[in-house]
């Protein structure tokens, strides 16, 4: 029997055929093609950074903060210290030994004797003066005196002077009557007539003296009583001088600061204690310069203390500035915190204007340095310079005129670096 013969298949009729050139050499170049691409893609990363801008920047060394639209309040907001509105220190009028009636820290009520100083010189002055007082007073009483005697004696010079002048005058109508009768002679008749011309003279004599008399004496009374009274007020002072030696306290508070020593001697016009009003309390507060101008007697403020606000006013500004400082005080307006102390430290708020609906952003270093005109915009990675004009700021924001949109990012710290380029590159952002 016959072995069946193997079926073929079709090995046999495949046959290698040599690869095309062409083929051969594209698949060698696309390699490098490829890199190519990846070489000019790069190339345009780079191109299109170097046209967004010259140079780059990290964002993590710049703020960026968003443009805004809302009222815009201009404040000042500062840590002051508590003091007294009315702390009067009290000083030695004379020299002498003190004795301390109080320490630091009593409480005393107005009229309170607090101190006394022992001054015999003065204490003897005053008794001089007294002395002195009691001499001029006694001569300018008997210089009265005497202008009264003075005006007396002329009183009476006068009512004599009238008596003659009335006697004379009856004489002479005698006289007439008897020569009208043929009994007297005419010489005799012209004799009582010059009697009463006489005495009419006298009479006007008397009345002229009576006057300058009275004048005469009443200056020199006066004169002594003005000297009297000026030594009154010499004694007065004096006596002034000597219960100033008892130091008493002006109004209802406390001691504060004791500058003297108990039983010590104390020059004139050295301070010996203070006293400290605890009814009115006020806050000093130190205000920027740039802030200062703003600042005007009466404008409303605020201070807190510990969780609660107490609505205020600036009382007071210093026109001097101190290390580009200027001091303001800040008073109570209606009540203040109960158990305030001298130097204690509070926090007060100055309202110096409110906008209503303006463009702002958060107030950074890109004003001074670029002068509050130029701000660079962000956008995308690009920083571009834009002029801009601001107008009023707050210590946390600044009013925007023109140049910014809301919705607008801006660089506001870290502009320095970019040396006033137009554009500029940020990168990690």
């Amino acid at each position: 029997m016959s072995r069946p013969s193997p079926i073929r298949d079709t090995s046999a009729q495949d046959a290698v055929r040599a690869e095309p050139g062409r083929v051969r050499r594209l698949r060698r170049w696309l390699p490098a093609a490829a890199a190519g691409l990846a070489v000019l893609a790069g190339l345009g990363w780079v191109v299109a950074g170097w046209g967004g801008g010259a140079r780059s920047y990290d964002a993590a060394r710049l703020r960026v903060a968003e443009v805004g639209r809302g009222d815009l309040v201009r404040d000042i907001s500062a840590e002051g210290r508590v003091i007294a509105a009315n702390n009067p220190t009290l000083y030695a009028i004379a020299a002498g030994a003190v004795t301390l009636k109080v320490v630091a820290g009593d409480i005393v009520k107005q009229g309170q004797v607090l101190a006394e100083i022992d001054s015999p010189e003065l204490r003897s002055k005053l008794v001089q003066e007294e002395s002195t007082l009691a001499s001029l007073q006694a001569e300018a009483d008997r210089a009265t005196l005497d202008a009264r005697i003075a005006r007396a004696e002329a009183r009476k010079m006068l009512d004599q002077a009238e008596i003659d002048r009335t006697a004379a005058e009856r004489d002479l109508q005698r006289y007439q009557r008897a020569f009208d009768a043929g009994v007297v002679a005419q010489v005799d008749l012209a004799k009582a007539e010059d009697t009463l011309k006489k005495t009419d003279i006298g009479l006007a004599s008397a009345r002229e003296d009576a006057t300058l008399q009275g004048q005469g004496a009443g200056l020199d009374a006066r004169n002594k009583q003005l000297l009297a009274d000026r030594q009154g007020a010499v004694v007065a002072e004096a006596r002034r001088q000597v219960e100033a030696l008892t130091l008493r306290a002006p109004f209802d508070g406390q001691v504060g600061q004791v500058q003297a020593v108990q039983h010590s001697n104390v020059v004139a016009n050295a301070p010996v204690l203070g006293v400290v009003d605890l009814s009115v309390f006020e806050v000093e507060i130190k205000v920027p310069e740039s802030f200062a101008r703003d600042l005007g007697i009466g404008m409303p403020a605020e201070i807190r203390s510990g969780a609660e606000v107490f609505p205020a006013e600036v009382s007071a500004v210093s026109p001097e500035v101190v290390s580009g400082e200027v001091s303001a005080r800040v008073r109570f307006s209606e009540r203040q915190p109960p158990g305030l102390r001298q130097n204690q430290r509070l926090t007060a708020r100055i309202v110096l204007d409110t906008r209503r609906d303006v463009v702002q952003v958060e107030r950074g270093p890109f004003l001074d340095q670029l002068g509050g005109r130029f701000a660079y915009v962000v956008q995308g990675n690009v920083a571009v310079r834009r002029p801009i004009e601001a107008g009023a700021s707050s210590l946390s924001a600044v009013e925007i005129v023109s140049g910014l949109e809301p919705g607008e990012r801006v660089v506001v710290s870290g502009s320095d670096l970019f040396d006033n380029a137009d554009r500029v590159r940020i990168s990690g952002d």
